[in-house]
């Protein structure tokens, strides 16, 4: 199993699936591909289920598990993040890779405002997009660089704990759910008891854990967190909705008081096809936009003011970036324009103002006729032969 998950990480996994009656399968690049010859039985998926757990008393109840998250690392292979579900009474589990190295800003693609952003006293930055769309990555870049160049208290709630943060500049104590606290309510509220300049949650999940993360910010911490949505604008909306109707004006205006950014991310196939590019919408909350954010009616306009903002903020809508990821030949227009919030007008804009130029448009002729050239079992089969011909299908051994 062990030489399975290395060769998949060699070739640039993210997550690894592993399930009763199916081969072992990775996603590489955001493509989903078998790795192994044979399927797996429902005995070595519960066997490997119960090599990934740690805890002896987690192991005793395996049988009983529905849905269980821990995380896991090997010597010489990384660092996992690990869900173990049941499904058609058989084991699956779903690992999420974690590089060891923390990452930084320059090493994902990140806008350099984010240093700006990581240098505030106070209020919430949310990190927000898709599943599988890097936000603990983006959140861990936050925490590294205030580790780096910060003397504060940084406290994490996690579930599991991912990327592990030595002290640098800053002390950081990560605590985990399940081990160190009960949940990530409890956490919060006894993480005000702690001394914390900087608190990181993995996600504000309902109503009463941002309610406590606002009472956070508004107490003088920097809170970072993560939420499922598109962009920043849905982002306030959602907030709001978690909550009742009779409490929505009260929440609007203290959503307005303490938020400070909302970072939106989309991840983009690179036009090399290896790795994938970050497409970033960034919203910092200026006076002009906690107006917009308090006054309700007018948070339809905090898209356009983005866009207006980014000389003198450095904000940026995903069609700017995505425009930017085009014009330096990152990513084929095609996919920016898929991945754009408007495809129609980001179209038009790159035509009108001249963006796409010839060069550009020469780029994807010269891409397309080089995908039309190339045989039919490249690309996953060569990453499955390869695989298969270092002697890793050994399953049904």
């Amino acid at each position: 199993m062990e030489k399975i998950i290395k060769a998949a990480v060699d070739r640039g996994a993210s997550d690894l699936h592993i399930k009763a009656g199916d081969v072992f399968r990775a996603r590489i690049h955001g493509k989903l591909v078998g790795l192994t010859k044979q399927a797996l039985t429902a005995d070595q998926t519960r066997a490997i289920a119960l090599h990934l757990m740690t805890s002896e008393d987690d192991k005793a109840r395996i049988d009983t598990i529905t849905d269980f998250d821990c995380s896991w690392e090997a010597a010489g292979i990384g660092r996992f993040r690990v869900n173990i579900m049941k499904q058609r009474g058989t084991f699956m589990i779903v690992m999420r890779v974690i590089p060891l190295e923390v990452p930084t800003f320059d090493r994902l693609g990140l806008p350099p405002v984010l240093a700006r952003v990581a240098q505030a006293e106070r209020g919430m930055v949310l990190v927000t997009g898709v599943t599988g769309s890097g936000k603990s990555s983006t959140m861990a870049a936050l925490i590294n660089y205030i580790n780096q160049n910060q003397n504060r208290h940084i406290l994490t709630l996690e579930n599991p704990i991912e990327f592990l943060h030595k002290d640098i500049n800053s002390a950081v104590t990560q605590r985990e759910i399940g081990s160190d606290t009960t949940d990530f309510k409890m956490g919060l509220r006894a993480a005000l008891r702690q001394d914390p300049d900087v608190i990181m949650i993995g996600e504000l999940r309902d109503a009463e854990t941002i309610d406590t993360a606002m009472k956070a910010a508004e107490t003088g911490h920097l809170l970072i967190s993560t939420l499922h949505t598109p962009d920043a604008q849905s982002t306030i909306l959602r907030i709001m909705a978690m909550f009742p109707p009779e409490e929505q004006e009260v929440v609007r205006i203290r959503l307005a008081e303490s938020l400070h950014a909302v970072v939106s991310q989309r991840l983009l196939k690179k036009r090399e096809g290896n790795g994938r590019a970050v497409a970033a919408e960034i919203l910092i909350v200026t006076p002009a936009v906690r107006d917009m954010i308090a006054d309700g009616k007018r948070i339809g306009e905090i898209r356009d003011y983005i866009e207006a903002g980014r000389e003198q903020y450095g904000m940026q809508t995903f069609d700017q970036h995505l425009a930017d990821l085009v014009r330096s030949k990152e990513v084929m227009f095609e996919t920016a324009m898929a991945a754009s919030t408007n495809p129609s007008d980001f179209e038009l804009k790159l035509r009108m103002f001249g963006r796409l130029s010839q060069s550009v448009q020469s780029a994807q002729i010269e891409e397309q006729v080089k995908a039309a050239d190339q045989p039919a079992s490249g690309g996953d089969g060569m990453l499955l032969d390869g695989i298969q011909s270092g002697g890793l299908d050994f399953l049904g051994s």
